[in-house]
C-alpha cells in the first residue's frame, strides 16, 4: 500500500461515527414515533430562529448630550372648546430672554361649533383682511402719487410708522405697552368689520395647529387668551374691549411632540383632556425632554426627543390677581440623550444556534429511545423468566 494509501487509512480511523452494518438495525415503533416527534420540534424551532433572524433588534444606550447650538423643533396640536380663536394667541419665551408674541407663522387657527364641527380654517389667524386704500393719512387727505399711512393713534415711534390693519394698530399699541380697550374707535377695526368679527364668534371653541422652531434651552410656550405685552416689567395682555372675571381654559392636546416621529416613541400628552370646573386659572405642564436618536436597519438616523411631564392647575381663587388664564407648556433639556439601533442577529450566530437545535434534539431523542428500548427489553426478558409481577 503506498503512502496515500496509508494516510486515507489514517484518516478512516478518525472516524467519530462508525457505521453500523443495516443487518444489525432493529426498528421500533416507539422509535418511529421519536423521530417523528423530534422531526417536527427541530422544524419548528427552526422556523422560530428563522423568524427571529429576519426581525430586527433594537439595541439603547445612555450618552452625554454634548451638542450645541442646535433648535428645538416641537409640534402641536390643542383644542380649546370655550375660546374663540380671535382672542387666543401664541406666545414663546426662554431662558435666554428670547421672547415671541402672537406666533402666526406656520400656524392654523381652526373656528369650531359647540359640536366640534370645523367652522373656517385660516393660515394667518382668524381675522379681517388688510385695507390697502382706505380714504386718510393720519387723519388728513392723501396727496397726488402718496400711498397710505394709517395712523397708528398715538404708537406711532416715528412720522414715517403707518398702521394699515387693525392688527397693525394693535402690534403698536403692544410696543408700547398700552392695552386697546376701544376697538371700536378705531378706523382701521372698524372698515375691516373686526369687532363685529370678534362678536359673530361667541360661543364658538378653536383648534391651533402647528410647530415651533426654539432654541435648545428651558423655556415655555403658552396659549392665553389676548395678545401679549410688556409694561414696567409685568407681563399683561390685550383682551380686544372684550374683558370678562373668567375664561375657561377647558382643552384637549391631540397631540404634542418634541421632533420627528421615530418608531417606538409614545408622547404621554397626547389625547390628554382636562375640563374646567373652576374658576379660571393657570394650568401648567411641565416637561423634561430627554435627546433621541434613531438609527434603522437601513442606516438612516432620526434626530429626535422623548419627555415626561408632570401638571399642575393654580386658581384664581387662590389670589393670583396677576395672573395671566391660560395654558402653560414649560419644557427643560435632560443632560443625557438616548441612542436605539436597530440590528439584526449575525449570520454566524443563527447557524450556531440551528445547530444546537438539531444536535440538541438528535441527542436527547437518541437518549430517550435507548432508555425505552432497552426498558423493554428488561421487562420482556423478566417476563420470559416469570420473574415479573
Amino acid at each position: 500500500m503506498g503512502r496515500g494509501g496509508g494516510i486515507l487509512e489514517k484518516l478512516r480511523s478518525l472516524d467519530a461515527y462508525p457505521k453500523i452494518n443495516d443487518d444489525f438495525f432493529s426498528r421500533t415503533l416507539s422509535g418511529g414515533i421519536i423521530t417523528l416527534a423530534s422531526s417536527l420540534l427541530m422544524l419548528f424551532l427552526f422556523f422560530s430562529e428563522l423568524r427571529l433572524y429576519l426581525h430586527t433588534v433594537t439595541e439603547s444606550k445612555l450618552l452625554v448630550d454634548a451638542s450645541r447650538g442646535e433648535t428645538l423643533h416641537i409640534n402641536f396640536d390643542v383644542t380649546f372648546p370655550a375660546i374663540r380663536c380671535s382672542l387666543l394667541s401664541l406666545d414663546t419665551r426662554d431662558i435666554s430672554g428670547e421672547q415671541h408674541f402672537d406666533i402666526r407663522h406656520h400656524i392654523v387657527k381652526k373656528r369650531i361649533d359647540a359640536h366640534g364641527n370645523v367652522i373656517e380654517a385660516k393660515k394667518d389667524g382668524i381675522g379681517a383682511p388688510k385695507i390697502e386704500k382706505p380714504l386718510q393719512r393720519h387723519g388728513g387727505r392723501l396727496e397726488h402719487n402718496e400711498k397710505y399711512c394709517g395712523s397708528c393713534f398715538g404708537a406711532e415711534t416715528s412720522d414715517d410708522d403707518c398702521c394699515n390693519s387693525c392688527d397693525e394698530v394693535r402690534d403698536a399699541y403692544r410696543k408700547k405697552g398700552w392695552a386697546l380697550t376701544n376697538a371700536e374707535l378705531i378706523d382701521q377695526c372698524e372698515r375691516e368689520g373686526f369687532i363685529q368679527k370678534v362678536k359673530d364668534e361667541d360661543g364658538e371653541g378653536c383648534n391651533i395647529e402647528g410647530s415651533l422652531e426654539v432654541n435648545k434651552v428651558a423655556g415655555n410656550f403658552h396659549f392665553i387668551p389676548g395678545k401679549s405685552f410688556h409694561q414696567s416689567n409685568v407681563h399683561l395682555h390685550d383682551l380686544l374691549a372684550f374683558p370678562t372675571d373668567s375664561y375657561n381654559i377647558s382643552h384637549k392636546i391631540n397631540r404634542l411632540a418634541f421632533g420627528d416621529y421615530f418608531p417606538g416613541v409614545q408622547n404621554p400628552l397626547d389625547g390628554v383632556q382636562w375640563t374646567q370646573e373652576r374658576p379660571s386659572g393657570v394650568y401648567q405642564y411641565f416637561i423634561k425632554v430627554v435627546p433621541t436618536i434613531y438609527t434603522n436597519i437601513i442606516g438612516r438616523t432620526i434626530f429626535s426627543n422623548q419627555y415626561s411631564v408632570t401638571e399642575h392647575y393654580k386658581s384664581s381663587e387662590l389670589g393670583h390677581s396677576q395672573m395671566l388664564p391660560g395654558v402653560f407648556f414649560y419644557y427643560d433639556l435632560s443632560p443625557i440623550k438616548v441612542t436605539f439601533k436597530e440590528e439584526r442577529v449575525p449570520f454566524l450566530h443563527f447557524m450556531t444556534h440551528i445547530c444546537a437545535i438539531i444536535g440538541g434534539i438528535f441527542t436527547i431523542a437518541g437518549l430517550i429511545d435507548s432508555f425505552i428500548y432497552y426498558g423493554q427489553r428488561a421487562i420482556k426478558k423478566k417476563i420470559e423468566a416469570g420473574k415479573f409481577g
